[in-house]
């Protein structure tokens, strides 16, 4: 009974451990199928399985060599065990076999499991990589060798290192398991009898142990034997007597050394070796790695020092190889430690070495011992970041604008910024968001043609904050599904109150414009989708609140996958949600949308890219589409500077991601098929890349430079500037980032957009630009702009201003703003007064051949969140202009109606920096629509306690309704008649 019950438990034990394994392998497979699923809905199957087939064709077939040879290798230690070990029991030769099997087939599983998931990429790296057609100079290796090829041959390197350790951990197994299945007959010295005659053979009658009289064999028995009394003499040339015992000792464990020596020499000679080849790579890491000296990449310390070092462990390896080799097989284990004690020296020395020479030889003559190698610095940094090519201009800064120039240059002048992001966002968010489940994440700057004009324009999407949606299943995933509409404004024009002039708004949303009208304005992909959702279900999906009822849709797009009850089973499970199950809402024509969210979307795509933090969203063609910027990245670029803690120092902006926002179809476009890292991509995946030929044109003319890349390639070219390696060393022309005052704080400037027309070019395109001070000085020596149109998409010209004169920097513009005696008392009066004032973002804008500065100010009520802009300054010169409109403030500088649009009755200016439309020339349809952003205003004012704010929006909610009546009762007439 004891026994039956014994198996029972040992079988239940079995089977749970059998059936845990089991729901392990289904919840992978689950996760395995939906995503395949998925990919399959977007048309990538072949992404998909890119990765899988190439572990498999990784890791099969070293499954298989690997298992083989472990099994040969266990089996060759049985054969020797076997023959050196004698023992009394008797063990099944089929069991050993299967014991050898089975070891070998894990060792096998674990070491191609781990080959196969670390390298795969590497491996598909290197069998496409596309050369750079660059060299270094100290290996002549073309550039493709270190971002490609190395790291797969060191990740192989480092594989076999672990390989060779791995079969010496296999080897120690294995003998414990022989050991422990047949175990060797050891043993013990006892008193011997006096009478007994001592025979020659009298260790051959108690059982021989090795092949020679003595029972440990040679030398080692000896020493064993004397150490274990086993050669102890009870009397003049006589041996003790021996009884036999199974007990394991230090003696028989260093028997098992000497029988697995063989073993031994092999891993130990194959380890040394490719210690050597360990070093031989290490070599080539000292071109992008940061080693002593001015210097990044190999200096003169790292050449005439560190590579010498490397050279010589890696011949001291080759060395100890075949020192290894000879004292393991001459049983001389103190020459064991020679080699690598001596390479420990070495190494000790060269550090040594490396400090006196970098202290003593370099550093009293840097210039001179490094020059060589700066020059490689240079030259190779600003390849990495795509700078050898910057297009120098002189710029004079001369201060000689006149009224002539400004109206010369009306597409720059119209287009100058007086609104800025964050209080656009607020903007939006108190009257747009129509209800407290929408969010506009982020304000998006891009530009269109409004009425046949090239307009810059803030932009913003309107989605679903998850957040604020009731917790209930059914509300979550089938209800509140997506997001509505856009908001568009200008960022050139205000309100007279202060706001932005809107051209798309409400809901659904009402275009003023002819050029932008939106037609699927839902949001199913976005930056704040992260739920997944549940459509054409019985439940219809809300779609927009209208008034005090809401409007109901079912989705019509193609995405989402089909479910079916195998699909409910799957989802069911990876969602962790019992209701897709059980849901009665759920049909044969349901479908499920997962990674909504459109970074987690691109990532999970493509990992092998880095993306933009601030994706930007763009309508073309009745639709909305997400734009992401994609980055190639490397930190193996030889001689090139890092930009990131992490290393890297190779970046490319070569691929733009779009995603449909109703259905969300993605694409990858190469848009720099000169980057070898984004080509080799798209060899590796070709179905995933697409020409930029092949994205739409009305995409197309909204690709955007990112911010994020030109604020890094400024950030090193403050540096690398530099082309003589004299000035380079000395860092005579250091520059420095220029700061503004933001708010009421001092920050460094970040690239900003414009639309402007270059000195030199005959048309206003759209810019993004980023000034440059002296290291340590305010006054301005540079503005590096990014150009975003057409053919000349990409190319960087950085216009130089004269160094034999100061040309006011921004910070030294907003000192003497500071110091303006009516600025500085107005904002102390609002500060004072129960409001709060901020400046915007400092506008550098060359026109001619002289630059312009502008800046907003905004005034915000203390118990408002709605900032409106009160004032502009313009600054030119030692002049500067403080005025209600942009267009004041150029005339009062340069002479009446210098922007060609003259006033409005009360002096307000009609030009830039106000609405051009006047209220009674708008139609019935704009005046509705201003009544109403007029009553959403007066109704926040209200709720904030602004009741100055609510009688102002009141009246002009007066003013409109008044100026509508007219319209209505001619409607209402032509109606009776």
């Amino acid at each position: 009974m004891k026994k039956d019950s014994k198996k029972r438990k040992k079988g239940s034990g079995i089977f749970l451990v059998v059936l845990i394994i089991l729901l392990g392998l289904f919840g992978s497979m689950i996760g395995f199928i939906t995503d395949f699923l998925w990919f399959r809905e977007l048309d990538y199957v072949s992404v998909f399985f890119t990765k899988l087939f190439t572990q498999l064709k990784i890791g099969i077939p070293a499954f298989v060599v690997i298992t083989a040879l472990a099994y040969l290798y266990l089996k060759m230690l049985k054969r020797g065990y076997f023959k050196k070990v004698q023992s009394s029991d008797v063990v099944s030769e089929k069991t050993l076999n299967l014991t050898a099997l089975g070891l070998s087939a894990a060792f096998g599983a674990l070491l191609s499991v781990t080959v196969a998931s670390s390298l795969w990429f590497q491996i598909l790296q290197y069998l496409n990589s596309t050369d750079f057609g660059v060299k270094d100079p100290l290996f002549n290796n073309d550039v493709s060798f270190y971002v490609f090829k190395l790291q797969f041959v060191s990740g192989l390197n480092s594989m076999g290192l672990g390989l060779i350790i791995a079969f010496a951990l296999l080897t120690f197994v294995y003998y414990l398991v022989l050991m422990s299945l047949r175990r060797p007959q050891f043993f013990e010295p006892i008193e011997p009898e006096p009478e007994a005659p001592y025979e020659e053979n009298d260790n051959v009658r108690h059982g021989d142990f090795g092949r020679n009289n003595n029972s440990f064999g040679g030398p080692w028995g000896d020493l064993l034997g004397r150490f274990m009394g086993m050669s102890g003499m009870s009397g003049p040339g006589r041996p003790a007597a021996r009884k036999k015992s199974k007990q394991v000792d230090s003696s028989n464990l260093m028997q098992l050394l000497s029988i697995a020596s063989k073993q031994i020499v092999i891993l130990g000679v194959l380890f040394f070796l490719m210690l050597s080849v360990n070093f031989l790579l290490r070599q080539y890491t000292l071109l992008f790695t940061n080693t002593v000296g001015v210097v990044y990449g190999a200096g003169y310390t790292a050449v005439t020092v560190t590579l010498w070092v490397y050279r010589i462990l890696m011949v001291l390896s080759v060395v100890a190889a075949f020192v290894f080799a000879s004292g393991m097989l001459r049983k001389k284990y103190r020459v064991l430690l020679t080699v690598p004690v001596i390479m420990i020296a070495v190494g000790v020395v060269g550090i040594g070495a490396s400090v006196l020479i970098q202290n003593l030889v370099v550093s009293p003559d840097e210039i001179n011992k490094e020059s060589a190698y700066l020059r490689n610095n240079i030259k190779f940094t600003q390849m990495a970041y795509d700078l050898q090519d910057v297009t120098i201009k002189p710029f004079a800064a001369s201060n000689t604008l006149s009224k002539e120039d400004i109206l010369n240059n009306t597409e720059t002048i119209s287009n100058i910024r007086i609104n800025d992001y964050d209080p656009a966002k607020k903007f939006y968010t108190q009257t747009q968001n129509i209800r407290s489940y929408y969010a506009f994440n982020d304000v998006d700057v891009d530009r269109y043609f409004v009425n046949g004009e090239y307009t810059q324009t803030f932009l913003a999407v309107r989605e679903i904050d998850e957040s604020q949606i009731r917790e209930e299943w059914l509300n979550k995933h089938l209800k509140y599904t997506h997001g509505y509409g856009i908001t568009l404004s200008r960022v050139d024009k205000v309100t007279a109150s202060g706001q932005p002039d809107m051209l798309v708004s409400g809901i659904p949303p009402v275009s003023q414009i002819e050029e932008i009208d939106v037609t699927r304005p839902e949001i199913y992909f976005g930056e704040l989708t992260n739920n997944y959702i549940l459509t054409n279900t019985n439940e219809e999906e809300f779609d927009y609140p209208n008034g005090d009822e809401n409007k109901y849709t079912t989705y019509e797009g193609d995405a989402g996958i089909k479910l079916n009850p195998l699909n409910r089973v799957m989802f069911a499970i990876r969602e962790q949600s019992l209701k897709i199950l059980v849901s009665t809402n759920i049909t044969g024509e349901s479908k499920i949308i997962i990674n909504r969210n459109i970074e987690q979307r691109v990532k999970k795509i493509m990992p092998h890219l880095q993306y933009d933090e601030d994706p930007y969203i763009v309508s073309a063609d009745g639709k909305l589409y997400w734009m992401i910027d994609a980055y190639t990245v490397s930190a193996n670029y030889p001689y090139s500077e890092p930009f990131s803690a992490n290393g890297l120092n190779y970046l490319r902006n070569s691929v733009k991601v779009v995603i449909d926002a109703y259905n969300g179809e993605t694409y990858f476009y190469l848009v720099d098929d000169k980057d070898p890292i984004a080509t080799t991509y798209k060899k590796i995946y070709p179905e995933l890349f697409k020409d930029f030929s092949e994205m739409p044109e009305s995409i197309q003319s909204h690709i955007r430079y990112p911010n994020k890349l030109l604020n890094i390639q400024a950030n090193i070219y403050k540096r690398y500037h530099m082309n003589d390696v004299k000035v380079f060393y000395q860092g005579e022309d250091l520059w420095d980032i220029a700061n503004e005052i933001y708010g009421t704080q001092e920050i460094t400037i970040s690239p900003n957009y414009y639309i402007m027309k270059l000195p030199g070019e005959t048309s206003a395109e759209f810019v993004n630009t980023i000034p440059y001070t002296p290291k340590n000085k305010k006054n301005m020596t540079g503005l590096l702009v990014a150009r975003n149109d057409g053919e000349n998409y990409g190319k960087l010209v950085l216009y130089q201003l004269p160094k034999n004169k100061n040309i006011y920097g921004p910070m030294q513009i907003e000192a003497q703003i500071d110091q303006h005696t009516e600025i500085s008392k107005e904002f102390s009066l609002w500060n004072s007064s129960g409001s709060t004032y901020s400046r915007g973002n400092l506008f550098i804008i060359p026109i001619e051949q002289s630059l312009l500065y502008v800046e907003p100010v905004y005034l915000e009520a203390t118990n408002s969140s709605i900032p409106e802009v009160k004032r502009v300054i313009v600054a030119y010169g030692d002049k500067i202009s403080y005025k209600e409109t942009l267009s004041e403030a150029l005339d009062a500088l340069f002479g009446e109606n210098s922007t060609g649009q003259g006033t409005q009755n009360g002096g307000s200016g009609a030009g830039a920096g106000t609405s051009t439309t006047s209220p009674d020339q708008m139609s019935a349809a704009d005046l509705i629509v201003k009544a109403s952003e007029e009553f959403e205003l007066a109704q926040s004012a209200q709720r904030n306690g602004d009741w100055a704010g609510y009688g102002e929006h009141i009246t002009a909610l007066e003013k409109y309704l008044k100026l509508l009546a007219p319209s209505t009762d001619a409607a209402a007439s032509q109606t009776e008649e």
